[in-house]
């Protein structure tokens, strides 16, 4: 009996161990407030599954650090790999690696330059970057009834979703209902609340007059707000608008600072990503883009988005 159990026993863990799955995860940037939370989900997620686990690694917004990375994931014998690319014009290289090693790879929350020519076995998950600056800049022009003067701030310009918002922004403002609405100025602050602050400290130093600010993510709202309010300028004669809805962008709206956001679930990618990679792993099929919704926030439905972080 006692041999039977402890064989019983052995069969189990011999099971689980074969089941077990390592997924290798490259993140662009530890530093970063949604990507944070983009990591989190992917770890706190990863702990509700049986036999998976995650090695996290930063590849503080080095190119060559990510590929070398994936590299050393495919050494170590990782199932699948994650990657959210520091150069989302690099990818077709990073793609290559995989591809050669037979190892699933899954982009996550930044669209990789060869998405529509993605090898088998690799897959994108994120939201849809159509959506994002289309939503927050609509609900600008709504609140600036289709007439004013904005500045632009754009992400990193090696990232598809920085150059995507502000597509966006343009596609909107063409519009007939928001043509009256003119860029004064439109400049990279790389994604930084310091960067934000200090480029909006620039042009009103330089005298520009703007009624919106229009920024490609919260943290660069932020950073806007930070250095309006510096400058002795009333918030109220000045609309901001972000992307992410990031608790700290949350909170700037229910102090009546930050105007407009849209909730990219950060969360939602990072388990969609876990899931692909674990599939791909095992050889079932999965969409080559998997798209998780934009939703508009703004104060009348703040409440709802506050619960959700």
């Amino acid at each position: 009996m006692k041999k039977f159990v402890l064989g019983a026993a052995m069969a189990v863990m011999m099971s689980t161990a074969a089941h077990a799955e390592t997924i290798g995860v490259s993140m662009a940037l530890f530093d970063d407030n949604f990507l944070t939370v983009l990591r989190n989900g992917m770890s706190d997620y990863a702990k509700t599954l049986n036999g998976v686990e995650l090695q996290i690694e930063d590849a503080q917004n080095d190119v060559a650090k990510q590929q070398s990375q994936i590299q050393n994931f495919i050494a170590a014998g990782v199932d699948a790999i994650i990657v959210n690319p520091v150069d989302t014009d690099a990818t077709a290289a990073m793609s290559k690696i995989a591809a050669d090693a037979g190892v699933a790879l899954v982009y996550v929350n930044r669209e990789p330059v060869n998405v529509d020519t993605l090898p088998d076995k690799q897959a994108f998950v994120a939201s849809n970057e159509q959506e994002s600056g289309t939503l927050e800049t609509q609900e600008i022009c709504k609140i600036l009834g289709g007439k004013g003067k904005a500045v632009v701030m754009m992400g990193e310009l090696s990232n598809q979703a920085a150059r995507m918002r502000t597509k966006d922004v343009h596609d909107v403002l063409a519009t007939e209902q928001c043509k009256g609405i003119e860029i004064v100025e439109e400049q990279t602050a790389n994604w930084s609340r310091t960067q934000g602050a200090d480029l909006v400290t620039n042009w009103l130093s330089a005298g520009v007059e703007f009624d919106a600010v229009i920024s490609n993510n919260d943290e660069m709202a932020i950073g806007a707000i930070q250095a309006l309010k510096a400058a002795g300028r009333s918030m109220d004669s000045v609309v901001i608008g972000g992307v992410d809805a990031t608790q700290d962008a949350l909170a700037a709206m229910a102090a009546g600072d930050l105007d407009v956001t849209v909730f990219q679930n950060a969360a939602g990618q990072g388990q969609g990503s876990v899931d692909a990679a674990l599939k791909l792993a095992k050889g079932e099929p999965v969409e080559k883009k998997v798209y998780i919704p934009f939703e508009l926030v703004t104060k009348e439905n703040l409440d709802k988005y506050q619960a959700k972080n």
